[in-house]
């Protein structure tokens, strides 16, 4: 049960709950009114789940946790609603909550110009006339990607050509005053080249020149992924689990 003290009723008081933290900067970003709720060092926050993830959280896990199990008691959380919550082990929610999917992640961020990568290849905004060769290198590269040609949530796609040929691309997903970069890949036969270094640092010096952090997302299992980007200045993590309430 969640008691009225333990409500916030909107965005500012949230990020004031959080100390303003990036990722919560980036998860509200623009986002519809929301409502967040508090207990014992946690704060999660709900919004409409057709705005992405029904739920956002940081603090301890465990009480992160039994506010989500006393939003499903209430009915407020329902199967479907997918949510990210501080890095737990799944264990924790057997006999509280159905969960369908669970894995983990870091949000990574810096607020630092990457340095020069050797033999850095130029970095371009694409265009409309892009598109197509676009969805083709995701689809070949990358084809569980959640950044799509077409995706709302992208403002902008960056991409390395070789010649006339596309051969890297990322999605800039930001939102509010966080920069985001996403969907990041390189076509098979062109890595081990660096480009996916080169693309990273252009993309963060671009969303620089516009926000005052820029993050980007990364699954445990990619360590290859996570050194790059500490390389590339992102020092800055926040473990998170992301959930699929069955």
């Amino acid at each position: 049960m969640i008691i009225d003290e333990q409500v916030l009723q909107d965005r500012s008081a949230i990020l004031a709950a959080v100390g303003h933290h990036p990722f919560a900067r980036h998860a509200l970003g623009g986002r519809p009114p929301v409502r967040g709720y508090q207990r014992d060092g946690a704060v999660l926050w709900l919004v409409p789940p057709e705005h992405g993830p029904a739920g956002c959280a940081i603090g301890p896990a465990e009480p992160a946790l039994e506010i989500c199990v006393a939003l499903a008691a209430d009915g407020v959380l329902r199967s479907g609603h997918r949510l990210h919550l501080p890095r737990h082990d799944h264990g924790l929610l057997v006999d509280r909550l159905a969960v369908a999917e669970h894995s983990d992640w870091d949000f990574h961020w810096t607020d630092t110009r990457p340095p020069a990568q050797p033999d850095e290849q130029p970095v371009v905004r694409l265009t409309a006339a892009d598109q197509p060769a676009l969805a083709a290198l995701v689809e070949e590269s990358f084809p569980s990607s959640t950044a799509r040609p077409g995706d709302p949530r992208v403002v902008d796609w960056y991409g390395i050509r070789i010649g006339d040929r596309l051969v890297a691309c990322g999605a800039d997903r930001s939102q509010g005053d966080i920069g985001f970069i996403a969907g990041l890949t390189v076509a098979p036969d062109q890595r081990g080249r660096g480009l996916g270094a080169s693309l990273t640092a252009g993309m963060t010096r671009a969303l620089l020149a516009r926000h005052d952090t820029v993050g980007l997302g990364v699954y445990t299992h990619n360590v290859g992924a996570a050194r790059l980007y500490r390389r590339l200045g992102y020092t800055f993590t926040l473990p998170l689990s992301s959930i699929r309430l069955a």
